[in-house]
């Protein structure tokens, strides 16, 4: 693996599961079910932070293709911009519990979350190539 895909591994995939991850150990060390293992707000909260970090890391690079850090920095803005819809409902779901369908919400956000994955991936896929052409 990469260097840069290590660090992505650890230091953006990892920290932004923290929310994720917590929420799970604490629903496995309690009883009586008094907290949901998974909510859409830890997923939001992990789409965000791979792509403020996609957007961090590309505009960090000199890239032959100007288009391919256009579109990439685009997609990584409609994502951030859907994740704050998503949020907005989350946070209308504490008013207007009837008006929110929360599952839905929920998978809406983990299904995100693993296409922000994927994509964060393969952004910093074409990084890593990109630093070892550098280096030759």
């Amino acid at each position: 693996m990469g260097n840069k895909k290590a660090k992505w591994l650890m230091y953006t995939v990892l920290i932004g599961l923290i929310p994720v991850l917590s929420r799970l150990l604490v629903w496995l060390v309690t009883k009586g079910g008094s907290i949901t293992p998974f909510v859409a707000s830890d997923f939001i909260a992990y789409g965000l932070v791979l792509h403020v970090s996609n957007i961090n890391e590309i505009e960090h690079i000199n890239e032959e293709s100007p288009s391919w850090k256009t579109i990439q920095n685009g997609i990584s803005i409609i994502f951030i911009v859907t994740y704050g819809v998503l949020s907005t409902l989350g946070m209308l779901n504490e008013k207007a519990s009837a008006f929110i369908d929360v599952e839905a919400l929920k998978f809406c956000t983990i299904g995100l979350a693993v296409a922000s994955t994927v994509l964060s991936y393969s952004v910093f896929d074409r990084l890593s190539a990109i630093a070892r052409e550098e280096k030759v």
